[in-house]
């Protein structure tokens, strides 16, 4: 484990986050509105990256239509069953899970939410940076994985079958480049 984390965060089992990939626009309204992401003002798939305290990805959920909230994404890729009691999960504020991970005797870190004033505490801001830096390495490593450049464009609707499998391969691809996390 790296020292960023055995000192503040030594119970963080993954760092988590969604990612999308832009994909043609299907004929169907249905599938237009489940594919359709705000986020993106786009339709996408929607993929769940599980990255270990070192960097490596560990968990790429099967491609989701854009619209699926990442607690749903969460909830039904297998990601919880892989936690044991005392883990520590952490993500951005766009995961509302722990409800679901307290179930499982685990926790979330994610950064404060501002109350009912209109600044953050001084501990708040120092606890949003502290995490931003552990959390930017997912963020990193899914970085890596665009960087093959295959999902640069709109993928074509023909390609639908095959493109959970080609993201998850492009994923654990860059598991064999070197350490994303070097301890310090």
């Amino acid at each position: 484990m790296p020292s960023q984390f055995r000192i503040e965060y030594p119970n963080t089992r993954i760092i988590i986050d969604c990612t999308e990939i832009f994909i043609q626009r299907p004929s169907s309204f249905t599938s237009q509105t489940s594919t359709f992401s705000n986020y993106k003002h786009h339709n996408t798939m929607k993929f769940l990256v599980s990255i270990t305290q070192s960097g490596v990805i560990s968990l790429v959920s099967e491609g989701w239509g854009g619209r699926v909230s990442d607690r749903q994404i969460t909830e039904e890729s297998g990601l919880l069953d892989m936690l044991d009691t005392g883990d520590s999960v952490m993500a951005d504020k766009g995961f509302t899970i722990t409800d679901l991970l307290s179930k499982k005797g685990c926790s979330l870190n994610i950064p404060p939410f501002r109350e009912q004033s209109h600044q953050f505490s001084v501990e708040d801001v120092h606890l949003t940076q502290e995490i931003a830096q552990l959390r930017i390495h997912v963020e990193r490593s899914i970085g890596r994985v665009k960087n093959f450049h295959i999902f640069d464009g709109v993928l074509p609707l023909s390609m639908s079958p095959i493109a959970s499998k080609v993201f998850q391969v492009c994923c654990w691809l860059t598991n064999f480049d070197v350490a994303l996390v070097e301890d310090k």
